[in-house]
């Protein structure tokens, strides 16, 4: 599977947001998620990483 994690960078920590996401789009000053089973996530966020073989998103808040 290609599917990645979302973690939320808080303090220096990642802090799981969304497993097995699939879509990352940007939708106005905001990040909309959405994972395989449908479940969606909205945050005003920015990419902080990108870890593609590690399979993971860094966001950190706006």
């Amino acid at each position: 599977m290609c599917e990645a994690a979302a973690y939320l960078l808080k303090n220096g920590q990642e802090e799981l947001l969304l497993s097995e996401v699939d879509i990352v789009e940007h939708e106005g000053d905001s990040l909309r998620l959405v994972n395989i089973f449908g479940e969606q996530k909205v945050i005003k966020a920015d990419i902080h990483r990108l870890n593609l073989v590690n399979h993971k998103i860094i966001l950190i808040e706006k």
